[in-house]
């Protein structure tokens, strides 16, 4: 075989390992993390696979690009009526207690260990943010569900506090390797970051929905094609602006996710899969990136940054952040323990290495460590914390999922609503009327012709809808088709 045909089978396989991984965990309410990284480092040099691996640029590009990926998914998957109610809590969260967890651990790890002020901070920095996903892996794999707006919570604190920690470990980098350069100095930098970021997210997540909408491309396909361009585009026009291009994407998504635009459900599915796809090829550089030899002489000083980072800083900079708030002692520890490492700090790692800093090999081992503490530890007793605090929604083993489920219900009565020739909406999508919450067109009756609608479908002269609503709703559509508009979004 050639070097192309060994390379494509060796990644065909790593994948399909990655695959039977993440079934392996729901079993052992594992976080699939885990069992990828192992998957990578067996593979490995110092593995059976035997495949050397050594370059932490590559690691950098391949991570930053997947995230960028798996943060608009996010978003796309983010209900905002869900997080509106906890968007104070989740903002705190993802800035001041992101920063309060590096300074806590930096200061830790300056007393204790060898390390300078700005050497600690900056792995505190580099462990700061959190990574949900892989606890809702957890709790779905369990049966388990929480209580009030817990899951919201948890799930906008994980979309939105990777930038900070993102900035965090950048200007960390910068006055490690640029001494000139004064911490005051970084303030105007955070300051547009974040306010450009969220600016550019949000009027690039709306040009989106228009783009899409207005396009009317030939193949359905494509449009999948349309939002894998439109990632990289966001992330690298607002890297360009100097914004944070992880806040414009998260934000580009959730805006997305919560306007009705062509094909939504099957780009749902579509960027889903992608992320779990970036997960895994993600997770799995990142295990063949590790000498499991190098760990070793880490092992000590991991258990004792990661014992810290779980049992003291995670638990105190949440309770702080959330001292304001009106959530139960027992939401906030278990706020507290849910604070799972993931991908993110392992990329960050790459960055002292490529900078040059003096001991960005042991950082980038230390942090390789602590996540694999932290998934292995946290990960696999939360559904215990859970119970023990008493914050399940359902008793254990219950389906929650259909109990809790967010989307509204389908009225029953069926009508029929035809376009007349002077009506302003010929020629136009359905995505385009807004038709109300509630709504669900079955298909359109075109003659003798019956079309399932979609989106993109464009409504002729004589069509027949045929809708279910109740009355009050119909009232609203018949109002909406003769007006060509509506003030209530498209029901997906």
């Amino acid at each position: 075989m050639d070097q192309t045909e060994l390379l494509m089978l060796a990644g065909s396989v790593l994948l399909l390992l990655g695959i039977l991984a993440s079934k392996v965990s729901s079993r052992l309410g594992i976080p699939a993390l885990v069992l990828f990284l192992a998957v990578g480092m067996l593979a490995g040099s110092e593995g059976p696979g035997g495949i050397h691996f050594d370059d932490p640029r590559l690691v950098q590009t391949m991570g930053v690009f997947a995230l960028a990926y798996i943060l608009f998914a996010g978003g796309l998957d983010t209900n905002w009526r869900s997080v509106r109610p906890v968007l104070r809590e989740g903002m705190v969260l993802s800035t001041i207690g992101v920063a309060m967890t590096a300074l806590l651990v930096g200061w830790f790890v300056h007393i204790t260990l060898e390390f300078s002020w700005f050497e600690g901070l900056l792995l505190g920095a580099i462990v700061s943010s959190t990574d949900a996903a892989a606890v809702f892996a957890v709790l779905r794999s369990r049966g388990v569900n929480l209580r009030g707006n817990l899951k919201p919570l948890l799930e906008l604190e994980s979309g939105s506090n990777d930038p900070m920690a993102v900035f965090l470990t950048l200007g960390m980098v910068m006055l490690l390797t640029e001494p000139n350069t004064s911490v005051l100095s970084l303030a105007p930098m955070v300051i547009w970051q974040m306010a450009a970021g969220a600016a550019m997210g949000y009027l690039l997540g709306k040009a989106s929905v228009i783009l899409i909408n207005r396009l009317r491309l030939d193949y359905e396909g494509l449009y999948s094609v349309l939002t894998l361009t439109l990632v990289p585009f966001i992330y690298g026009l607002a890297s360009l602006a100097k914004a944070n291009g992880f806040l414009a994407v998260y934000l580009a998504g959730m805006v997305m996710g919560n306007s009705a635009f062509v094909q939504k459900r099957s780009l749902l599915r579509f960027h889903d899969g992608l992320a779990w796809l970036m997960q895994i090829a993600m997770f799995l550089v990142l295990g063949l990136q590790v000498f499991p030899s190098h760990l070793l002489p880490v092992v000590a000083t991991g258990l004792a940054v990661a014992a810290f980072l779980m049992l003291i800083a995670r638990p105190v900079s949440v309770f702080a952040a959330l001292s304001l708030s009106r959530l139960t002692l027992q939401e906030k520890g278990l706020i507290s323990w849910v604070g799972l490492r993931g991908a993110v700090p392992i990329v960050l790692a790459t960055f002292p290495l490529l900078a040059g800093i003096g001991k960005a090999e042991i950082l980038f081992n230390m942090v390789f460590f602590i996540v694999l503490t932290s998934a292995l530890l946290q990960g696999s007793s939360i559904p215990l914390v859970a119970r023990w605090l008493k914050l399940e929604a359902t008793p254990h083993g219950a389906e929650p999922e259909s109990l809790l489920s967010d989307e509204p219900e389908t009225p029953g009565t069926l009508h029929v609503v035809t376009v007349s020739p002077d009506s302003p909406v010929v020629g136009r999508q359905l995505v385009d009327l807004g038709l109300p919450a509630g709504v669900l067109i079955v298909y359109i009756q075109r003659g003798s012709e019956y079309l399932v609608p979609g989106g993109s479908s464009v409504i002729s002269v004589g069509d027949r809808l045929h809708l279910l609503a109740d009355r009050v709703l119909l009232a609203e559509v018949e109002r909406c088709l003769a007006a060509g508009c509506c003030p209530v979004r498209l029901n997906e």
